[in-house]
């Protein structure tokens, strides 16, 4: 089973309640959960969320739409997502997608998940060599993985960083990288702050009535073309 854990919760510094903000008439959460279904490689798909009350509307929410939701320590969230993986059933990787990524491409996470079953590497990703736009990042990780990682005592910041464990050992978790094939990583499409959301809605509302499944490459084509649109990481 190739298992999505889509890491969200209630609580940011600068846009709380950003999981809910609403796309094209629904929350943002769902948007994102509406594009994951488009992936084919993906089996199934869990919101992994915290068990503090604080995200007990977004859970409610997430289960009245029909999707599946794990609730565990806010502040390991590795642990979280292994034991995540442990209550799905057999799981061989696990597809980790940050909950502010308004535009995930089902089409990038395939390739992803393509590239780590041709490779057998542990941790497959496009954000270490960085060319697809900030929030579309992509990590694939084997169960093995990501159980050997949460079991071992780690640094605060593997704590808060679920893949940091892995990630940051590739001689030890051997590794494969997906690129574009242009460098688009100036761009960043996540949402984080007021600003970020403002040019999501942008986006949505001149794409998603034409077509809800636009990609990558359509986000593209209107930025460029329309230069007052463009989001570029700092």
């Amino acid at each position: 089973m190739i298992l999505a854990v889509v890491q969200a919760r209630m609580g940011s510094k600068r846009l709380p309640g950003k999981a809910v903000a609403t796309l094209q008439g629904q929350p943002m959460i769902l948007r994102q959960l509406e594009r994951l279904r488009g992936a084919r490689r993906l089996t199934k798909i869990i919101v992994a969320t915290s068990s503090d009350p604080a995200d007990d509307g977004l859970a409610g929410l997430v289960v009245s739409r029909g999707y599946a939701v794990h609730r565990g320590a806010g502040s390991d969230i590795l642990d979280r997502i292994a034991r995540c993986a442990e209550a799905a059933g057999p799981v061989s990787h696990i597809v980790r997608i940050k909950g502010d990524a308004p535009f995930v491409d089902p089409a990038v996470i395939d390739e992803a998940v393509r590239l780590a079953q041709a490779t057998g590497a542990a941790y497959t990703s496009n954000r270490v060599e960085r060319t697809f736009p900030a929030g579309l990042e992509v990590e694939v990780v084997t169960v093995e993985a990501l159980r050997v990682a949460a079991a071992e005592v780690r640094d605060p910041l593997a704590m808060i960083s679920p893949t940091a464990a892995i990630r940051e050992r590739p001689d030890r978790f051997r590794q494969a990288h997906l690129k574009a094939h242009r460098d688009w990583s100036h761009y960043d499409w996540r949402v984080k702050t007021p600003a970020d959301l403002a040019f999501a809605r942008s986006i949505y509302d001149a794409l998603y009535p034409a077509d809800p499944g636009f990609s990558m490459h359509d986000v593209l084509d209107l930025v460029e073309s329309h230069q007052d649109l463009g989001r570029f990481a700092a």
